[in-house]
């Protein structure tokens, strides 16, 4: 079984969109989104700076567009008969409730823009921040980030732990990280999925009320605990209450291994999931799809 897989806040890159605008749609389709939620996808995924597209407002919207865009063409290279499920990391989460059939994509792009503006808020109201923890067993590693008033906010498999909370916390993690790890500092604007962000889960929960949501039409693995959604109502439910709960990818993976999954694709922006499947699904074949060239490149 394949897996598509839809990466998070952080894999943007500048320009990476620049490559696909010479397709048939895409330019028309960008510009349609960028109208519906005020947002330039155009212009932030081929000119725009690094500096300029960190900000979690653009960010999330443009890493969702690409995924859409990106996945809509998979889909129509691997055909309607090839079984697929999907998954996504974070916000790429809703590109994968979306290319799942759950909800449209302009609801999805919608309740991201949204989403966005909310977590900016929230982030903005306390100094806190996001540091990745590598290496050490998960339970030790949890238990030592509790302890100093911190959350493992992203649990992503392979070594890796996301730390949020304080920044006054993370500066003293990082000067003294738990045994065996290494800590690195993440350019995010605060502690995303966390307690930080209630307030911006009352505002997406708004939001979402007004969206129609369905039963996906193929298997959508959760970053709540790894299972496969059932329900429209629940795949709400999950979308919303994730933006303070933590991410735990790894449990996703564990779940995509005892299904038997031989092929994990990620979207565009690609690397992160990849490299994290590379280490943790080493049986696993995975194709990164970056470019125009690399939809040519997908066969049964």
């Amino acid at each position: 079984m394949i897996v598509i897989s839809a990466p998070g806040q952080g894999s943007q890159k500048p320009g990476f969109l620049a490559p696909w605008l010479n397709l048939p749609g895409v330019r028309d389709s960008l510009a349609a989104w960028s109208e519906a939620i005020n947002v330039d996808l155009i212009a932030h995924g081929t000119v725009s700076d690094q500096d300029t597209i960190r900000d979690t407002q653009i960010a999330q919207p443009l890493i969702v567009a690409a995924g859409l865009l990106t996945g809509r063409l998979v889909q129509q290279a691997l055909g309607e008969d090839v079984a697929v499920s999907y998954a996504g990391h974070s916000v790429g989460e809703f590109t994968a409730a979306a290319l799942a059939g759950a909800l449209s994509d302009e609801d999805a792009l919608g309740l991201v823009a949204v989403r966005g503006r909310a977590m900016a808020e929230a982030a903005a109201r306390e100094d806190t921040g996001m540091s990745a923890v590598i290496g050490g067993q998960y339970d030790e590693v949890a238990e030592e980030l509790m302890s100093r008033n911190l959350v493992p906010a992203n649990v992503n498999g392979g070594g890796q732990v996301v730390a949020a909370g304080p920044k006054g916390a993370l500066a003293e993690l990082a000067e003294n990280p738990p045994a065996g790890t290494r800590v690195i500092p993440l350019d995010v604007a605060g502690a995303f999925h966390t307690h930080f962000m209630e307030s911006a889960v009352e505002t997406l929960q708004e939001a979402a009320s007004a969206v129609t949501f369905h039963t996906p039409h193929s298997p959508l693995y959760t970053n709540r605990d790894g299972s496969v959604v059932v329900d429209g109502v629940t795949v709400r439910e999950l979308l919303i209450g994730q933006v303070s709960s933590p991410v735990r990818w790894d449990l996703c993976m564990e779940s995509m291994a005892q299904d038997g999954v031989t092929r994990l694709i990620e979207l565009a922006p690609a690397g992160a999931l990849v490299g994290l499947a590379k280490r943790a699904l080493k049986e696993v074949q995975t194709v990164k799809i970056d470019l125009p060239e690399h939809i040519e490149t997908l066969t049964i």
